[in-house]
């Protein structure tokens, strides 16, 4: 048991780090955002159903789990799109530190869909984080663009990450994620085709290391990643994933310095405005570890 236990909390730390990974390939590949988004989704829907195909998996769902699945397609679209732009405006270290903001994002939004109070020791962390943005923005006003759409990504994909922790009590990963993809493909294909320009052969002609990066994207940080965690949360505690998540900055400003010093030398301030938030969120997660375990301690009791 020990052994399992061992090998999830390896694979949890591995998915954490393919999670850090994809803001270096957002920098390594050449397109904008959009079409780049759109890449990914077509290439993990492709996937995805191969893996459905193969694994005989039952995709049938009601219609109206299938509006519900595809709204929340359209939310983590749009979050990869500004997620990407935001690295576009700024670098990966601006773009990961506003991503921090999420788990206070999270705060606010999971007393609505769940309908809970809101706890005070969250408002008060999402004040101080508020405090680690301004510092960051205050000496950083370069890439204000970026900020602001590294904060608006981090608000859609705790949007995203509330909706789906209600659809897994209901459908599998596989089913979720292929449904999601789906519609995000249908979104941003109609968006394209309005306001984009069109699928011109100009749009399809990437070079050889653009579409071997969305590949890699595409299978391993996508399809691959979003399937992997629900199987590890079997046997590793949802907290422990949510806290391990939260080192996905951590990892991935770590690889940008080394692998763009240049583009990622960031100033001092910005280090400490980065620290304030990323200490704050861990707190955040170890407080609600202790008030979970309260909460079983009296029920049991």
């Amino acid at each position: 048991m020990l052994n399992v236990k061992l090998k999830n909390h390896l694979h949890l730390h591995f998915l954490v780090f393919i999670a850090g990974f994809t803001a270096i390939l957002g920098e390594l590949i050449t397109i904008a955002a959009i079409p780049l988004v759109w890449f990914r989704m077509v290439m993990a829907s492709i996937l995805i159903f191969a893996y459905i195909k193969i694994a005989k998996v039952d995709v049938k769902i009601s219609f109206k789990a299938i509006i519900k699945l595809s709204f929340a397609g359209i939310i983590i679209a749009l979050h990869w799109i500004t997620f990407f732009g935001a690295i576009d405006a700024s670098n990966i270290s601006i773009t990961l530190a506003m991503f921090s903001c999420g788990a206070f994002f999270a705060s606010l939004i999971e007393p609505i869909i769940y309908k809970r109070r809101i706890i005070w020791y969250e408002i008060l962390f999402g004040i101080i984080v508020i405090i680690g943005v301004f510092i960051i923005t205050k000496s950083e006003i370069k890439y204000l663009n970026g900020i602001v759409l590294g904060i608006s990504s981090a608000f859609l994909s705790s949007f995203f990450a509330v909706l789906n922790g209600r659809f897994l009590k209901h459908h599998t990963a596989t089913v979720i994620s292929f449904y999601e993809f789906l519609s995000g493909v249908l979104f941003v294909s109609i968006y394209i085709l309005i306001f984009g320009g069109g699928f011109s052969t100009e749009f399809f002609n990437l070079n050889n290391s653009d579409y071997g990066y969305l590949f890699i994207l595409a299978s391993i940080c996508t399809a691959y990643a979003f399937i992997a965690v629900v199987h590890v949360m079997k046997v590793v505690s949802p907290y422990t994933v949510v806290l391990s998540y939260n080192m996905e900055p951590i990892y991935g400003v770590f690889m940008a310095v080394i692998l763009f010093p240049e583009k990622e030398h960031m100033s001092t301030s910005f280090y400490y405005g980065a620290i304030v938030i990323i200490t704050t969120v861990l707190l955040n997660a170890i407080l609600k570890n202790i008030r979970l375990l309260k909460k079983k301690l009296f029920l049991t009791s």
